[in-house]
């Protein structure tokens, strides 16, 4: 098997409600995104994907996200805040769909919101 990993970031805001009272405030964060996917074979150039075709995929993802309220998006809600686990979520699933014509596995999306604290979702 084998993996890639894309590093990118964006920055926006969000309010938490219901976790510590500084994060009920509004605030923001200079969020680290890394993605995983894995497969089995490699194409005819001997690569598992282009780099470049992946991260076209994970930036035009970050443009919903960057310099945004999160709160505000469609996909997070009352029932599901922009926490890094929600917003790690949001982007795995969203990636899944996009990449799965290029016939790549995305195997986790991980969520810094902080040098020291992170949030992975795993497909």
């Amino acid at each position: 098997m084998y993996e890639l990993k894309v590093k990118t970031h964006f920055a926006a805001a969000h309010q938490l409600k219901l976790v510590a009272k500084k994060c009920e405030n509004l605030h923001g964060h200079n969020w680290q995104i890394e993605v995983r996917v894995g497969g089995e074979k490699l194409n005819s150039a001997g690569v598992l994907i282009d780099f470049g075709i992946l991260k076209q995929h994970i930036q035009d993802l970050m443009m919903i996200l960057d310099h945004k309220f999160l709160n505000e998006l469609e996909y997070f809600g009352e029932d599901n805040p922009p926490s890094s686990e929600n917003i790690a979520r949001f982007i795995a699933k969203d990636l899944e769909t996009r990449l799965k014509p290029e016939g790549i596995q995305l195997t986790s999306v991980t969520a810094w919101e902080s040098e020291d604290a992170c949030a992975t979702f795993f497909m």
